[in-house]
């Protein structure tokens, strides 16, 4: 028989919250129920540690994963504890690199102090945060940054494109993936970093098994975490080849399917 599971770990943006930004509180009741009956909740999410505040005041409670997997976030002290980073030389060769495999390749870097671009890179979610930017981006590295960010503002490439390009031109320097589809946007980190790397090392120190961790998540990013938990959940509406990765689908995210499987396995037995 099927048990409770020890650890949960889910991504943010279009697997529990919205796109509008807004997260159900069906979604807070599931998953507050878990964490009172002692599960262990993590937020993984390739979001840097300044996006997450609203996370923080919605739940209360939980631990962080940011980055894709690139820093342990103590949430309620608002607090990296332990990060895995890109040196600046490895930020110059991947721009290098993917300069002359994708010419209208733009970059933007960040660390969770720190966030530069160059100026014909278009950010959306960080407009204002560097307003200046520059010619290029080897200009603007100073140290290690957990990721580094790549996008054709044009929109010539998808993200798919630019991923299936990038794996092969960064093998063996850096870790790519990417979490929207739409966006013509990669995020870049160090080699071997990943979400399902870093989700393993904290479950570990917590002496629990992948068989006992259950995941969800809806795009490439996702991917490497839902591979390694014992049960997984992709989102229905999330990338077509989550599939290939979980081990179940949950309903899209506008019918609270992460609530609905976490309620279900809240009846197992412990």
């Amino acid at each position: 028989m099927s048990k409770r599971p020890k650890l949960i770990a889910t991504d943010l943006d279009g697997t529990i919250v919205r796109h509008d930004g807004s997260i159900s509180a069906r979604t807070v009741e599931a998953f507050t129920k878990a964490h009172e009956l002692g599960i262990h909740i993590f937020f993984v999410t390739g979001r840097p540690p300044r996006w997450m505040h609203e996370i923080r005041d919605t739940f209360g409670f939980g631990e962080a994963i940011c980055g894709n997997g690139a820093m342990l976030y103590n949430l309620q002290e608002s607090k990296v504890t332990e990060e895995w980073m890109l040196s600046g030389e490895q930020q110059i060769e991947v721009a290098q690199r993917l300069r002359k495999a994708i010419p209208p390749i733009s970059f933007a870097i960040e660390s969770h102090d720190y966030y530069h671009r160059e100026k014909i890179y278009v950010p959306r979610w960080d407009i204002g945060l560097d307003n200046i930017g520059v010619e290029k981006i080897e200009d603007a590295v100073r140290g290690p940054a957990f990721k580094m960010l790549a996008r054709c503002s044009d929109g010539e490439f998808t993200s798919d494109q630019m991923l299936e390009i990038a794996l092969v031109e960064l093998d063996g320097l850096a870790t790519v993936t990417h979490s929207n589809a739409n966006e013509s946007l990669l995020e870049i980190s160090a080699l071997g970093v990943s979400k399902g790397m870093t989700l393993a090392k904290v479950a570990s120190r917590l002496s629990i098994d992948a068989h006992d961790c259950v995941s969800f998540g809806d795009n490439p990013n996702d991917f490497s975490m839902l591979s390694w938990c014992g049960r997984s959940y992709a989102m229905a509406d999330g990338h077509p080849d989550g599939v290939n990765f979980a081990t179940s689908i949950a309903r899209p995210i506008k019918e609270d399917g992460v609530a609905i499987v976490i309620e279900e396995l809240l009846q197992l037995p412990a």
